[in-house]
């Protein structure tokens, strides 16, 4: 076979390839073509103050946009950095060993692992050797079946735990690429065993406990039914529940459409996505806290602060949140007050989209990723990946 074009352009091309180190970490082409509207932001007045005072920096998946977004701090001065990944949902951060897991749920899903840079191997090529804000890095990815379509991630005790949406259960996940089903609710059980051949109650969400027993499940029904979750006709109002881990069972119904449950001071939290609420379980219904103009999902809850996540109402979706004005949703991270349901402070991206998953990582431990939303600067970026230490 004759080669059409042998000739040095050619080459030429081929070296310039893979050269960008947002694909390379990402392992994805696209990364270094990202659309710089999706990063702009404004805030508002309280939202950097809030931030400060809790001495955190915040992780924020953005699922349609395949982007990770970080937002922190450091020196007093506010600071959004990104990281693309394709189509990420759920993520956590595992404060003992400050390691953050991120899952990318194309078909085969992905599990990346991060962890914050230390400093930089001296060397003569490269100039300084201190790494400000110690950047989350990736590590080590690894793959897993598509029919898992892992949403949420949650550390309980040691282990990584994801659900598998895909197949109506709570997956164990382990360091090899392999997962064991180990745990589903009594409803989608057939003659003792779990129905696995696709989604039919859209298992969402972990509430952590510090057992896998003392965990709670949202979920959007309690049935298997001939319509199933993605239908455009798929029914949603009021049928969604949370489970017990313990009982198998629903502790909570009425909701529509729950999403990101979370353990808080004993109470269990969740985003009721169609209504736009935020609220936590009382005596088996959800007690309202606060009312957003958004599809609520992305959660996480630090010293009575409460980071929710609103995105905008897709239109095809539109019967999925019945409690929604479609063209008055907006794509934020807002800081709520526990105690009293009192708005702190927002961060909006006017061309953003969807809000997946909210965490936080101590921002002693680390300011965000490495790549910067305000401009990107490459010589910097070349010299931190090719001397970065994580230990």
């Amino acid at each position: 076979m004759k080669c059409n074009d042998p000739s040095e352009d050619m080459w030429a091309r081929h070296s310039a390839e893979w050269r960008d180190s947002a694909q390379v970490c990402s392992q994805w082409r696209e990364a270094a073509d990202l659309d710089r509207s999706l990063l702009v932001s404004k805030a508002s007045r309280g939202w950097w103050p809030t931030l400060e005072r809790l001495g955190l920096t915040l992780l924020i998946t953005r699922e349609y946009e395949h982007l990770a977004i970080a937002a922190s701090t450091p020196g007093g001065r506010p600071r959004i950095s990104f990281f693309p990944v394709p189509h990420p949902s759920g993520l956590t951060v595992d404060h003992q060993t400050s390691r953050v897991f991120l899952a990318s749920t194309r078909n085969p899903n992905q599990l990346y692992t991060l962890k914050p840079a230390r400093s930089r191997l001296e060397r003569l090529d490269m100039g300084s050797n201190s790494v400000p804000g110690h950047p989350l890095t990736t590590v080590s990815s690894s793959f897993y079946p598509g029919s898992l379509y892992m949403h949420d991630l949650a550390i309980v005790g040691s282990k990584l735990y994801a659900n598998a949406v895909g197949q109506n259960a709570i997956a164990l996940l382990k360091a090899n690429g392999t997962y064991e089903r180990v745990w589903w609710p009594k409803c989608v059980e057939r003659k003792g065993h779990p129905v696995v051949s696709c989604n039919y109650i859209q298992l969402n969400s972990i509430a952590a406990g510090k057992t896998l027993q003392k965990c709670f499940f949202s979920a959007s029904s309690t049935s298997l039914d001939r319509l199933r979750p993605g239908h455009l006709n798929y029914p949603v109002d009021k049928r969604g529940v949370i489970f017990s881990a313990r009982s198998r069972e629903p502790v909570c119904t009425g909701l529509t459409r729950p999403h990101s449950a979370r353990l808080y001071e004993d109470k269990i939290w969740v985003a009721n996505s169609g209504y736009g609420e935020l609220g936590f379980v009382s005596d088996g219904k959800l007690e309202v806290v606060a009312r957003l103009a958004g599809w609520t999902r992305g959660l996480c809850l630090v010293r009575d602060v409460a980071f929710i996540g609103t995105s905008r109402v897709i239109p095809r979706y539109a019967r999925y949140a019945p409690g929604l004005d479609p063209f008055n949703s907006h794509c934020a991270v807002h800081a709520i007050s526990c105690q009293t349901g009192k708005l702190l402070g927002t961060l909006e991206w006017p061309c953003g989209n969807q809000i997946f998953a909210i965490d936080w990582i101590s921002n002693k431990e680390s300011a965000g990723f490495p790549f910067e939303a305000r401009s990107r600067n490459r010589k910097r970026e070349i010299a931190f990946f090719y001397t970065y230490v994580t230990d």
